[in-house]
């Protein structure tokens, strides 16, 4: 199975303080991976480094697709196949979830694009949203579907999903992992940054990652 996801010696660091001290990690294609560890541990640096947070200085490999991400913009790593959900979604006041659905449409080249939103809206129940600023007056686990659909509309090739399950209650939680399995498919890797083994009572990831003093300790 070929690697959508190869995180190869990855070092950071926030002015003089070191944080990854050498990270690795392989997902493949059709795969569900879990990281975990302690706070402080550095699993959400690692995300923010991945996608190009500029406050941090960084080294090492991160290939998305056999593509190799470390120093690109932030839009050319999306471009490349990699996404983001976020611990905390903001709310965009001004811009409906529709109007990003037609950005995101107008920078693909996918003749498949339209029915996929269809499909991801219908399935995700989410029409009901479309007119609304992006995560305007959403409770914690609606933000969450809202980032689950556009992961899938999106199509990238590798989504890291950090602390998705992060102020939501057991049945949120419960929903929140039925919509991962959701997203599982032959052309895409999954990454879930998480602090908590609640999650993994309602999925099966295929691997977990355990995280300390920022390197990966077992998987």
């Amino acid at each position: 199975m070929s690697v959508a996801l190869q995180v190869s010696n990855i070092k950071a660091s926030f002015g003089d303080l070191e944080i990854l001290k050498g990270v690795d990690i392989e997902v493949p294609f059709g795969e569900v991976h879990v990281l975990m560890g302690p706070n402080g541990s550095g699993k959400s640096t690692l995300c923010h480094v991945l996608m190009g947070k500029s406050e941090y200085e960084a080294s090492g490999s991160a290939l998305v697709g056999g593509t190799e991400v470390i120093g690109m913009p932030v839009d050319e790593r999306a471009r490349a196949g990699l996404f983001e959900a976020f611990q905390y979604p903001v709310e965009v006041p001004g811009v409906s979830l529709d109007d990003l659905i037609r950005e995101m449409g107008e920078v693909r080249d996918d003749p498949e694009f339209d029915s996929r939103v269809a499909n991801a809206a219908e399935t995700l129940d989410m029409n009901r949203f479309r007119d609304r600023a992006v995560n305007g007056g959403l409770s914690g686990g609606e933000k969450k579907r809202s980032e689950m659909f556009q992961a899938a509309i999106a199509k990238p090739k590798v989504a890291i999903l950090d602390e998705i399950d992060s102020g939501l209650d057991i049945d949120a939680v419960r929903e929140v992992a039925h919509l991962v399995e959701e997203l599982r498919s032959d052309d895409l890797g999954v990454l879930i940054i998480t602090n908590y083994r609640r999650i993994l009572r309602y999925m099966k990831p295929d691997k977990i990652h355990v995280m300390v003093g920022g390197k990966v300790v077992r998987t």
